[in-house]
């Protein structure tokens, strides 16, 4: 069949991306899903930095690609073997497909899904297979089992999590990678308990889901650190208790003094070393700094070694919010859904696919949570 799609035919052209233009609108060939596999109508999809830094090039991924990994669409058909769903089921995508049988997978660690990581690192789905073409027989790599920026997709049954119909979908997407992600570190990675101080520094998508999470595990203080006041209005309205601006503040000191000595938890939700670095300084003794931001492969932390006995200081990492996709994706909506998390905040705007470059702009300078384009 042929999709509309948003290929990526090379990273690292220059911003401003609505003049480099480094993705384009393509007329592709999809192939149907073969077995275990799932032919996918996607209704939106957002907007998100792990996009952003295939596209800068931070993230190297195998090219070309149709980009995109944070989304929710509809079955249209199903390959041999798929047993969980059927045509018109309303999904979610989970950007690690994950296999259950590996090691990582069987002791509940499925982010780190050894067979999923392979196939993201390839471009292709779990079964090592690639679906996307042109009509010179070219093959396009998937971006993480996902490829969301397409009308149409086809996804092994391990990347996808079943819904409720009654969820729109446009919301429901957010919770594929920014709420999955960011409150997923809160209750996965971090386990909050009521009454921990708890700083996040960046507000975007996953910076105000791991707000939420905060706020609904009963931390307290939670202070919201950016360096826009809009965001920080917007972390409040989220459940931030105190908001700093990075721009007029000494960010570590200000947290430092909102918390009594440092917050027993921070999150560092931007993929800047010198911001984690700025994490770890104001997180408590004993406290915890989880990181779940993307840095450039080559940067690296310096950090005072002697803290991690002497304060007995622990850091983290969290990707995808350390979750099981279909055990935390349905439990996060039905949080939304009783009125805990305000999932509705992070929707900046919606767009269209001939929008997706100058939409990327607006995502580089920071100045948006999350846009979701509509299919």
């Amino acid at each position: 069949m042929k999709t509309v799609a948003v290929v990526l035919e090379e990273m690292g052209r220059p911003a401003p991306y609505a003049k480099s233009k480094p993705l384009q609108l393509e007329d592709l060939e999809l192939t149907p899903p073969d077995e275990c596999e799932v032919l996918v109508e996607i209704v939106a999809a957002g907007l998100c930095h792990s996009d952003l830094s295939v596209i800068n090039g931070s993230r190297p991924r195998v090219m070309p690609m149709v980009l995109g990994h944070e989304a929710a669409g509809i079955v249209r058909e199903v390959g041999p073997g798929v047993r969980d769903f059927q045509p018109d089921d309303h999904v979610v995508f989970s950007y690690v497909p994950v296999c259950g049988r590996c090691t990582c997978c069987q002791s509940g660690r499925a982010a780190l899904c050894e067979r999923g990581a392979v196939a993201n690192t390839e471009g292709s789905l779990l079964s090592g297979k690639r679906h996307f073409s042109r009509s010179n027989g070219q093959e396009l790599h998937h971006h993480l089992g996902v490829s969301a920026f397409s009308q149409y997709t086809v996804a092994a049954e391990e990347s996808l999590v079943k819904i409720s119909k009654s969820l729109p979908l446009d919301k429901a997407a957010l919770f594929g990678c920014a709420v999955m992600t960011g409150v997923g570190a809160v209750v996965n990675t971090a386990k909050i308990q009521a009454g921990q101080s708890v700083a996040v520094f960046g507000m975007g998508g996953v910076g105000l889901s791991s707000i939420m999470g905060a706020r609904a595990s009963g931390a307290f203080p939670i202070v919201a650190v950016d360096l826009l006041d809009a965001k920080l209005a917007l972390a409040k309205k989220a459940g931030a208790t105190h908001a700093v601006n990075a721009s007029d503040h000494d960010a570590v000191e200000a947290v430092k003094n909102i918390t009594g000595g440092g917050a027993s938890v921070t999150f560092e939700a931007v993929g800047s070393e010198v911001v984690l670095a700025q994490a770890y300084a104001a997180t408590a003794r004993g406290g915890k700094t989880v990181c779940m931001g993307l840095p450039h492969p080559s940067k690296m932390l310096s950090i005072p070694a002697v803290s991690l006995v002497a304060e007995e200081r622990t850091i983290l990492g969290s990707y995808m919010g350390s979750s099981v996709p279909r055990r935390d994706i349905p439990r996060f909506i039905d949080m939304y859904e009783a009125g805990l998390l305000p999932v509705d905040l992070l929707q900046s705007s919606t767009l269209k696919l001939s929008d997706i470059n100058a939409a990327f702009d607006d995502l580089a300078a920071g100045t948006v949570a999350r846009q979701t384009v509509l299919m």
